[in-house]
């Protein structure tokens, strides 16, 4: 409910307010849990928004690949979301380096996503880099 509240706020918005991109960001996670197909709808169309007006800043386009990412997890579109967690922990080691925290999680994001695929050695490779 306080997905689309927010999203029937910021609505008749501009396409690059920021609100509104916050508005349809809410939408997109608010409903991964009751209805994952829709979500990822609203996270793909939040990134086509913000690669369109926002794609100077690399850590939202990458904040959204990650959103991206977690619903395509959801709907059990495994390699998918691997193929774009690699593409996430690369974005943030490149604005933040291999030590930050964030590059750390999403580093295990990948791991976490090689285990559900079964890629042992892969996965113990990657959390083995992050410690």
């Amino acid at each position: 409910a306080l997905g689309w509240g927010a999203w029937k706020m910021y609505l008749g918005r501009p396409l690059d307010d920021m609100y509104r991109h916050m508005a349809m960001g809410a939408l997109g996670d608010a409903l991964r849990a009751s209805r994952p197909e829709e979500a990822l709808l609203v996270h793909e169309a939040q990134f086509a928004l913000r690669q369109r007006y926002w794609s100077h800043n690399e850590l939202v386009i990458v904040m959204c690949q990650a959103d991206i990412a977690n619903s395509l997890d959801d709907l059990g579109r495994r390699k998918e979301a691997l193929v774009l967690r690699r593409e996430v922990y690369a974005g943030y080691a490149a604005l933040f380096g291999a030590s930050d925290e964030r590059t750390i999680g999403n580093g295990l994001n990948v791991a976490n996503s090689l285990f559900q695929l079964e890629l042992w050695d892969e996965a113990k490779s990657r959390l083995r880099d992050q410690l």
